[in-house]
């Protein structure tokens, strides 16, 4: 979706930097809360959802903690944590309320034009991984967000609920699966597209493409003052918004620095490039209908635990397997390759210095990731597909991400895996830095976001927001009955029969 609007409007309430899911999403949400406000949004390139949102550029799966074992470290005891599984997965189900109101309040005609049932599996070998999965099994099948979830050491029924990965695998292996049919498939782009289509239809919202954001900076009467270039016509002009949302992806931490504001001071990027490697065979694809994810490996960022994915893109399935890292001085899939070199500041170079030191098995993991050919990468896949064949598979180059780097009293400095807001004290400005689970959990983030920045209004908005998300100031992990209630609400407004 791309827009030419012509409005110059000089002056709005809100202005949301970034064409992707979580304008969007904040977008959609203060349009519900406050719909008097005008919001203009600006996205550097010529359509929406074309970097991180884009349903190419992410796996799409609906982070809800059923299959990602990343989420459930063992302990030295030998125990499972399952304290951010549980964290995950409530994010993920107000995400579905979120998206039920959409389609209740007819924003959205049908969820299933970016959703779809699609079983989440974790698939493991050898006598460790066997145990730990079992472990991670009974901590979380007796947990009411988890409720309905399998497991089986029996290789004929892992060959019925995932063909490919059974078919000519050696014999001998001891092997584990779990199976969730709670699971999805999210295309993010579609759903991005969606709501700015519906936003631009609403009074006083203007979406701007191929206008990018060059400075920010604040005005003598506390306004921010947004200077912005149309690319197509070579022109700048300047924008004052009382709130300002920077939700660019990567491209967020060098306009959160131009802020100024003393929160964004010692915070730095570390980009980290995804690649898939997709299959071409439709009988292949036509064979596998899950989301399997398996253990990463040691060094490896949380980002690259391996996965056979099933994706719904556009109405038409596809396979991928990955992601492969790789490392990029761009923030962005279509960024510079400056932008690494120049988000360095004084004030982030020593928390910098001591995440490079700190992390040489990341480092060594990325350059070993680069370094791999196409037949390395077929190999990775023949442990989820024993008879792969490059032929079958093409590679494809996902987008990027910026994991966080802060500064840190023992460390000097520590790089973070996940999603962060920052905000300035007063709420005026908000930047969503990080990675996964991303996308999947744009509904939550941006209640964080809506806390922090406008504290003084939600008392106001607080009977809106619950009729949004039914479960809001409530943990359904503490409520079963609301948890099932709610669930089986969301899965019938959806269209989402157990996979």
């Amino acid at each position: 979706m791309s827009s030419t609007t012509t409005d110059t409007a000089s002056s709005v309430d809100v202005v949301l930097i970034g064409g992707g899911v979580m304008s969007a999403t904040l977008g959609t949400l203060l349009r519900q809360l406050q719909p008097d406000w005008s919001i203009s949004i600006f996205e550097r390139l010529d359509s929406v959802a074309e970097e991180s949102s884009n349903a190419w550029n992410n796996a799409g799966t609906g982070h809800s903690a059923l299959c990602e074992l990343n989420y459930t470290p063992q302990l030295a005891d030998g125990s499972v944590d399952i304290s951010k599984a549980i964290n995950v997965n409530e994010q993920f189900q107000v995400s579905r309320q979120f998206w039920t109101y959409l389609v209740e309040q007819n924003i959205l005609a049908s969820a299933r034009d970016f959703l779809t049932p699609v079983p989440h599996m974790s698939f493991v070998w050898g006598d460790k991984n066997v145990s730990f999965l079992q472990a991670r099994y009974k901590a979380l099948s007796e947990h009411p967000l988890f409720s309905g979830m399998e497991f089986t050491q029996d290789q004929a029924q892992i060959a019925q609920w995932a063909p490919l990965i059974m078919r000519n695998r050696p014999a001998g292996q001891n092997l584990a699966v779990t199976r969730s049919l709670r699971g999805t498939d999210v295309n993010f782009g579609a759903l991005t597209r969606l709501l700015f289509t519906y936003l631009v239809s609403t009074p006083a919202c203007t979406l701007h493409t191929k206008h990018e954001v060059h400075d920010i900076r604040r005005d003598a009467d506390g306004r921010w003052v947004i200077k912005v270039q149309d690319t197509r016509l070579n022109t700048e002009r300047e924008v004052k918004a009382r709130f300002v949302f920077i939700g660019g992806g990567g491209g967020a931490l060098p306009l959160l620095q131009k802020t100024g504001i003393p929160e964004s001071r010692g915070v730095g990027g570390f980009p980290v490039s995804g690649q898939f490697l997709r299959c071409t065979n439709p009988d292949l694809i036509a064979q596998h209908h899950a989301k399997i994810y398996g253990k990463a490996s040691v060094g490896a960022p949380p980002m690259s635990v391996p996965h056979l994915d099933t994706r719904m893109i556009d109405g038409t399935p596809a396979l991928l397997f990955g992601p492969y890292a790789g490392f990029s001085t761009r923030f962005l899939k279509n960024g510079s390759l400056m932008d690494l070199p120049r988000s360095i500041r004084a004030s982030n170079i020593s928390a910098m210095l001591a995440v490079a030191r700190d992390n040489w098995p990341l480092t060594k993991y990325l350059i070993e990731q680069v370094m791999q050919s196409h037949n390395d990468r077929i190999k990775a896949l023949r442990d989820f597909i024993p008879d792969a064949q490059a032929k079958d598979w093409e590679l494809v180059v996902a987008g990027q991400r910026v994991q966080i780097i802060k500064k840190d009293a023992k460390k000097g400095g520590v790089l973070q895996f996940g999603t962060e807001v920052i905000s300035s004290a007063d709420g005026s400005v908000a930047a969503l830095l990080g990675a996964s689970p991303g996308a999947s959990t744009a509904a939550p983030i941006m209640l964080t976001v809506l806390k922090k920045c406008f504290a003084s209004k939600l008392p106001e908005w607080e009977e809106k927001l619950k009729q949004i998300i039914p479960s809001y100031g409530q943990k359904l992990a503490d409520n079963p009955a609301l948890c099932a209630q709610l669930f089986d609400k969301t899965t019938s407004v959806l269209g989402l029969k157990e996979a």
